[in-house]
């Protein structure tokens, strides 16, 4: 099996390879094909991925291109996971909505839509190319914003495009752990968009566990989201919202943290990232070194905002046994070995939330195998729930129109419906800032 991985000199791709290794003779992998449109990037890398090997005594072939068409061509899946103006370009997403006292993040909000307009385009060629020359492979996309380019992508690729994000699976550990049970035990019933979803069950059996635990202050206690959102406001949910939500619960509360910290997310990973990627040659073993510290010093400062904003002073936890390339494994494997796998996946609706058309790509348990991921029906969700998610649907597809036709107007109406813009106004403000910041941008919405 050849794989490719779309995006490969980025700095995450040594926990794909990792994982990679670990599954390379259950899903028959013989090639690994890193593709950047940067070579320096697979220089820095590649080493990194060597140490890797070295350490744990296994070969797994790689290789490095700068062609897409000899990265993909007889590919059985290609994993992307790309950052198009890199971070250089986050920083700019970030900023400019603070500028007018509207939250600045990476994919809530506005900075979420302007990467979605810059991303698009380009998941959309690759699209186009594995179409052409791999028409038989799976996209498995980690590319944020993730549901809006998983739903892009799949009108050329239809439902062989699957996006995944780690962070349903990781809120559904967390939960398990202070349940005292193993995740693999429990049914999750968890429903909504990419970083905009809800856990409202959990079951074991004929038993619900999700209000007893929700009783429990210690228990919450335990784990982000509890200690995020708090026993009260959980409560009065009756559920537990992903950790993106607090960004929506607690907009003002979040503003006022980012606009108090000494440096943007984006600004500490571009200056992080940038040292990272300046340094010389290096033998594996230090490679892998300097790789191993640099992403310890990124994962704390994963959703630093929300912590703040919140009060939790705890650090965030690095999952060792999750994280996107687990999610990316375990659905290669279930395709590759139709295991019939229940994963958290965004993929086609169908019927899953009857409120939402079947082509619209929502959040859900997926039951996963040769065919690809078929969403488990929901059901009725509680009525604030439901109008987020159908306003937002209708936002990412405004941005997603706007993306692949270059209209201003479609542009700035994605971003004056979005729930955290206050007024047409500031979307205006905040678009046109965007493109003075961005000469892409500016180009590709010239008219």
């Amino acid at each position: 099996m050849k794989l490719t991985i779309v995006g490969g000199g980025g700095f995450r791709v040594p926990l794909v390879y990792t994982a990679l290794m670990d599954m390379r003779d259950r899903l028959g992998i013989e090639e690994v094909v890193l593709h950047d449109i940067e070579q320096h990037r697979i220089d820095r890398i590649a080493p990194v991925l060597s140490g890797l090997a070295i350490e744990r005594g296994v070969r797994l072939p790689f290789r490095g291109t700068t062609d897409l068409v000899d990265a993909v061509q007889g590919a059985s899946f290609v994993l992307c996971a790309i950052r198009v103006g890199q971070l250089e370009g986050r920083v700019v997403d970030e900023s400019v909505p603070l500028g007018h006292g509207v939250l600045g993040q990476e994919t809530t909000g506005p900075g979420g839509l302007c990467f979605a307009l810059r991303t698009i385009p380009v998941m959309m060629e690759l699209a186009e190319t594995m179409a052409k020359h791999a028409p038989d492979a799976w996209l498995i996309n980690f590319t944020n914003p993730a549901g809006m380019v998983t739903e892009a992508v799949q009108r050329v690729l239809g439902d062989r495009a699957i996006g995944i994000c780690d962070s349903p699976a990781g809120l559904m550990r967390r939960v398990a752990r202070a349940l005292g049970r193993e995740s693999d035990q429990l049914w999750f019933d968890y429903f909504g968009l990419n970083h905009l979803g809800w856990l409202k069950g959990v079951r074991d059996g004929d038993h619900q566990l999700l209000p007893g635990l929700l009783e429990q202050d210690d228990k919450l206690a335990t784990f982000e989201e509890g200690r995020l959102f708090g026993g009260e406001w959980l409560r009065s949910l009756d559920m537990i919202p992903n950790e993106y939500l607090y960004y929506f619960y607690y907009a003002a509360d979040t503003v006022n943290a980012i606009r108090q910290s000494p440096e943007s997310r984006g600004a500490f990973l571009l200056r992080q990232q940038s040292a990272f990627y300046a340094e010389g040659e290096q033998p594996p073993e230090t490679a892998l070194q300097s790789w191993r510290g640099t992403r310890h010093d990124r994962e704390r400062s994963y959703m630093a905002e929300a912590r703040s904003a919140a009060g939790d002073g705890h650090e965030h936890e690095i999952d060792e046994n999750g994280g996107y390339e687990g999610e990316a494994m375990a659905v290669l494997e279930a395709i590759a070995n139709n295991t019939r796998a229940v994963l958290v996946l965004n993929t086609a609706n169908r019927s899953a939330l009857p409120f939402l058309d079947d082509r619209a790509v929502v959040e859900v348990p997926c039951i996963v195998g040769r065919s690809g991921p078929v969403p488990v029906a929901i059901g009725e969700v509680p009525t604030h729930a439901r109008a987020l998610v159908e306003t937002m649907k209708d936002v990412e597809r405004t941005t997603i129109d706007a993306a692949l036709s270059g209209s201003r107007r479609e542009a700035v109406k994605a971003l004056a419906l979005h729930p955290l813009v206050p007024s047409v106004a500031t979307a205006r403000q905040i678009f046109d800032e965007y493109c003075e910041r961005l000469p892409g941008l500016a180009e590709a919405f010239a008219k």
